[in-house]
């Protein structure tokens, strides 16, 4: 049985809006709306232990997941829904050992996700020309334990690629297309290559691009993602979705 150690990070769990990513210390308070928490009770208790509130409230301690951690998560740019994230991993098709070019780096959350999926020994190289997004991005791929599977880089991707016989390059820019014959030279043979994209322009213009490379299977994919409301002779969808996040572009590089 896996128990809340000081200094870990629990997920707070009150009901299915609010929730609180808290770092667990002796004698530290955690005040919300419905009273006030002491977190050093948790230390020693196993995850999903419950705690009460100032005001007798309860709340669940949860072992924090990577889609907690990208919810969770300190940003600066728009991240990734977990419904595009799950899709490009599976897309891709990466595992333990793989190596990953990402550009750009963003808030860290997609990094997080490649970083979990090849990890113990993989390794995600995060490409971005703003320093100081990586620095917000580095703290949280370090409170998400993920930061000895990542190397950051401060470069612009449409010039260079430093590594090679990579397995995937995964791209959230704003222009794609231009990394693509880069990312043709550093993939493997068969490596995967995946951009995410907002508008239809840009995925004009990668699919374009792609198709003037030796790459096959050239594909573009929206995914629509809408939650249900469960209850007795009220089933029914929520009125407020999460419609359009941004269009995913895949291709597989083959040899001349």
């Amino acid at each position: 049985m896996e128990i809340i150690e000081d200094g870990g990070e629990v997920l707070l769990y009150l009901d299915g809006r609010r929730t609180y990513l808290v770092r667990v210390e002796p004698e530290r308070l955690f005040h919300t709306h419905k009273g006030y928490l002491n977190l050093g009770e948790l230390i020693g208790k196993p995850y999903g232990s419950s705690i009460k509130s100032s005001l007798g409230i309860k709340f669940y301690a949860l072992k924090p997941l990577i889609r907690d951690r990208i919810h969770k998560s300190a940003r600066r740019t728009q991240i990734l829904y977990p419904k595009d994230i799950g899709y490009l991993l599976v897309k891709i098709g990466i595992g333990p050992g793989c190596r990953v070019v990402e550009a750009g780096t963003g808030s860290g959350a997609l990094t997080c996700a490649l970083a979990n999926a090849v990890k113990p020994d993989g390794r995600v190289y995060s490409y971005d020309v703003r320093p100081e997004l990586q620095r917000v991005a580095a703290g949280n791929i370090e409170r998400a334990g993920l930061r000895s599977y990542v190397e950051l880089k401060i470069g612009d991707i449409t010039e260079r690629i430093d590594e090679e016989e990579l397995d995937a390059v995964v791209l959230d820019m704003a222009t794609p297309w231009l990394v693509v014959p880069i990312a043709h030279r550093a993939l493997k043979g068969g490596g995967v290559f995946a951009s995410f994209s907002p508008t239809i322009e840009q995925v004009m213009k990668t699919a374009s691009s792609l198709r003037k490379q030796p790459f096959v299977e050239v594909e573009t994919v929206e995914l629509i993602m809408r939650r249900i409301n469960v209850e007795e002779n009220r089933t029914r969808p929520e009125t407020l979705m999460i419609g359009h996040s941004g269009y995913i572009t895949t291709a597989r590089k083959v040899l001349d």
